[in-house]
């Protein structure tokens, strides 16, 4: 059987540029050539603020990134609903209350915004089946339970919803083969065994790592589903899913590194999701996670469930179940 994979070029970058990504973050969406891409992409500014300031976090220079303008962005985005949206004037979402929550949790900032209007919002979105909507639109995902649930750990309320039928909804997501999928019966994904694994206190060790192993390539990088090309974000969700199994080991630390590396952009800075594609902050900072989870002494520790940094989580106080993590 022919395997999808990428091959990488004898001039990929073989050391990690950290310099450059800072720069390439630090500058991203300020060029006067990016202001038609960043009106189009106002849909995703919340998250892109994650994972611009994450990424920066790891790498120890979060404090150059314009920490009152980013606060009052967060503060004109909560809705009166308690959710909030990607930028002023869209409708909420948990996926941006989320991304909103965590990049407050790197500044240590929760309190700017109001916790309780939050905590009704979120539980408001549980189902009956114990799943989660993602917004009052209605679609039903395993993402949003995660979002769901790690919103309220951050703001020490999970008693605002109903764990119990989470845990049995996440439960009927999972398939023959050991993975999840977004909803009962639907394909194993890695991105959604992140998120189910993220969600709950689960242990199919084996027959799961086994999967999540399958995912790395020759090239070195990890795909998402079989017969899919390798991409830099499944450095992270396949990562830290394993790290979460206590099984991380299963992947091939050198190869992935070197996939990591190939898909700098040297001239620019940033990580794109194949060798030679465009950089952009989502791959910047999923594939120095990646690297984080396997130890690089050039950046901080993150934690695998809740992609922030471990000193935030620590600053925190939260605390995972049996996950196998740390």
């Amino acid at each position: 059987m022919l395997i999808k994979d990428v091959v990488l070029g004898e001039d990929a970058p073989k050391a990690l540029l950290l310099e450059k990504h800072k720069e390439f973050l630090l500058s991203y969406g300020k060029k006067s050539h990016m202001d038609y891409e960043h009106k189009m992409t106002e849909y995703l500014r919340m998250s892109g603020y994650y994972w611009g300031l994450t990424a920066l976090s790891l790498m120890g220079d979060l404090e150059h990134a314009g920490k009152e303008e980013i606060l009052n962005f967060v503060q004109e985005c909560q809705n009166p609903c308690g959710g909030i949206s990607p930028a002023p004037g869209h409708d909420p979402h948990l996926l941006y209350t989320l991304s909103a929550v965590q990049i407050l949790c790197l500044y240590d900032a929760l309190d700017i915004l109001d916790k309780e209007a939050i905590v009704k919002y979120v539980s408001g979105l549980q189902q009956d089946d114990g799943s989660f909507a993602g917004d009052k639109w209605g679609e039903i995902d395993t993402r949003f339970s995660f979002c769901a649930l790690a919103c309220l750990s951050f703001v020490k309320r999970l008693d605002a919803v109903n764990v119990d039928k989470a845990v049995e909804y996440i439960l009927q997501c999972m398939n023959f083969d050991g993975g999840f999928g977004c909803r009962p019966g639907s394909e194993s994904h890695a991105g959604q065994i992140y998120c189910c694994l993220g969600s709950l206190d689960l242990a199919k060790g084996d027959l799961l790592g086994w999967w999540l192993s399958e995912r790395q390539l020759p090239s070195g990088g990890l795909n998402g589903r079989p017969e899919k090309l390798p991409d830099v974000c499944y450095s992270w969700w396949v990562l830290a899913s394993l790290s979460m199994l206590g099984r991380l080991h299963w992947i091939d630390h050198d190869l992935l590194r070197s996939f990591i590396l190939a898909c700098q952009d040297s001239e620019t800075g940033g990580i794109s999701d194949r060798p030679g594609d465009i950089p952009d902050p989502f791959h910047t900072l999923f594939g120095l996670a990646g690297l984080s989870l396997f130890g690089d002494e050039h950046l901080v520790p993150i934690h695998p469930v809740f992609c922030l940094p471990y000193p935030v989580i620590d600053r925190l106080g939260i605390q995972t179940q049996s996950l196998h993590v740390g």
